[in-house]
């Protein structure tokens, strides 16, 4: 029995575990939210937790205490790693890339990576160190916050194959507003039912205009001829009595 043991062993060896940890960490400092297995999110979110709390005791030691900045930098380092990131409006571009262009966005001509991101010399482009980003862009939001960095959200779908329960990892403040969200996509017996009843709306408008222009032109058409007939025949017996009026 794995009694007092608060680690998820996940099927996997150390060095598989923390290979996994490090990359999910990554994903979620790069996109701000990554999804997976809800398993894997409850394990991952302390993870990320932690490293967060490091990048915000950089920030606030820079100054007033310069070595425990560099020994929370360093252990930043052994958590996280030194992936090098691709700007999203430039990985296209990079896609295309050979592999000798792509070695000259990743690292410089020593051989140490890019870490600002900031285009150099001839290139349109370089890549970001994560742990730049992580210090600089993503802890400066959370400054100010005492803990809770990170939600987990279970998805309603499951990962097909072996039908898991899949849930998203994500930073808090990257949610999108209420009113961005659209609407749910309604059934298709629903949409059918929909389109039926429209189709009997518009179908009697139509028999019901109809109906009433007949009608207006039956009565409307014939009324006046009937009342020009009736007076041009009383005119008639009126002219004549005039006419017997004057030869007498």
């Amino acid at each position: 029995m794995r009694h007092r043991i608060r680690h998820r062993k996940l099927n996997r060896t150390s060095e598989h575990r923390k290979a996994l940890h490090r990359n999910l960490s990554q994903s979620i400092i790069e996109h701000g939210a990554v999804t997976t297995t809800l398993t894997k999110a409850k394990d991952i979110r302390p993870y990320v937790e932690r490293i967060l709390t490091l990048a915000i005791r950089v920030r606030k030691l820079a100054q007033s205490d310069p070595a425990a900045s560099l020994r929370a930098r360093r252990r930043i380092h052994r958590l996280l790693g030194d992936r090098g990131l691709i700007p999203a409006e430039h990985r296209e571009t990079y896609d295309q890339m050979s592999d000798a262009a792509r070695h000259k966005t990743m690292r410089m001509t020593s051989g140490r990576r890019h870490r600002t991101g900031e285009p150099k010399g001839r290139l349109a482009f370089t890549a970001q160190s994560v742990t730049y980003r992580l210090i600089n862009e993503v802890a400066a939001n959370f400054e100010d916050r005492p803990g809770g960095y990170t939600r987990v959200i279970r998805m309603a779908k499951r990962r097909k194959g072996d039908h898991a329960q899949l849930a998203m990892v994500q930073l808090v403040g990257n949610e999108e507003a209420p009113t961005s969200l659209t609407r749910p996509r309604k059934p298709a017996r629903r949409r059918r039912a929909d389109a039926r009843y429209a189709f009997a709306i518009k179908l009697s408008k139509g028999f019901s205009g109809g109906g009433a222009a007949s009608n207006a032109g039956q009565h409307g058409d014939a009324a006046p001829k009937s009342v020009d007939s009736d007076a041009g025949a009383s005119a008639a017996p009126d002219a004549a009595d005039s006419g017997d009026q004057k030869e007498s």
